[in-house]
């Protein structure tokens, strides 16, 4: 049972649903003015993980067949024989189910867009087929984290939800594109549109760092947005501080670190961000 339970975790790496599930904590915060009910907060909880794993297992029926010419994924559970797609649809749908339960139970307007969340994590595994802009419409369907918790909350659309979606997308495709620099010769031979294939790894890295600037920025009218007192300014500092780290790593052009840079370093940015959020409302 541990071990099927780890080949799940390896299938749809839970793990990495850090990367949005405190944007979506953040959104809901704001939304509230720091006053969000336990039972909010524990939907959203079920509703972007619901989003998340059906997302991760639709993704790898989809990608199967590069997933096992690709030597880095070809070890993967489902190319490898140890799922079958039966059991992988099964997760889909079981996670899907809890999606949408999830955002009926938190208001009518969740449940209305949650199709529309649907679509867009639907299409993403398709667009690296056809352009290299793949990167940003990951980052887009991330976004749809605070944007959603925020109406879980408050039911409106606002500006603030609009820059907290603009840090998401671009912080994501920052690090999607170093991400991606690990594939650049199989993307090239496989017609996989990628900007580290288009780029290279010097000029992605560049437009990775470009993009990361962005979400700084983001961060900052953020603040204003929400009139932020400095614990929150004090996180925004340490975040800029950690991608200007994450970079250092791959200066050089050598992908030794990219783990470190892809998760651990973007996992203390989110949790970091969360935790300022919280500081400027409870402190």
């Amino acid at each position: 049972m541990i071990e099927r339970l780890k080949m799940l975790s390896e299938l749809v790496k839970f793990e990495h649903s850090i990367f949005a599930l405190p944007f979506a904590f953040a959104g809901a915060l704001i939304a509230g003015n720091g006053s969000v009910s336990f039972i909010k907060l524990f939907w959203i909880f079920v509703a972007m993980n619901g989003a998340y794993i059906s997302a991760m297992a639709l993704n790898r029926i989809i990608d199967e067949a590069i997933d096992a010419r690709n030597p880095r994924t070809s070890g993967r559970a489902l190319p490898m024989g140890d799922i079958s797609r039966m059991g992988v649809w099964l997760i889909v749908i079981i996670s899907l189910a809890s999606f949408f339960w999830s955002a009926y139970s938190l208001n009518i307007s969740c449940l209305y867009l949650a199709p529309v969340a649907l679509v867009l994590l639907s299409i993403y595994s398709y667009t690296k087929r056809f352009t290299s802009l793949c990167h940003l419409y990951l980052g887009f369907t991330l976004s749809a984290a605070p944007v959603g918790a925020y109406m879980a909350v408050t039911p409106e659309f606002t500006l603030i939800q609009m820059v907290l979606a603009w840090c998401v997308m671009f912080w994501v495709a920052g690090f999607d594109i170093i991400y991606a620099c690990q594939d650049i010769e199989f993307d090239r031979s496989n017609g996989i549109h990628s900007i580290p294939a288009v780029r290279g790894m010097y000029g992605a890295l560049i437009i990775s760092r470009l993009m990361h600037f962005f979400t700084i920025a983001g961060f900052i009218v953020a603040g204003f947005l929400i009139a932020a007192r400095y614990p929150y300014y004090i996180a925004i500092a340490i975040s800029s501080a950690l991608l200007a780290y994450e970079h250092s790593l791959l200066k050089d052009g050598s992908l030794d670190k990219v783990d470190i840079a892809f998760f651990q370093v973007n996992g203390y940015v989110a949790v970091i961000f969360i935790a300022g959020v919280m500081a400027n409302y409870y402190l």
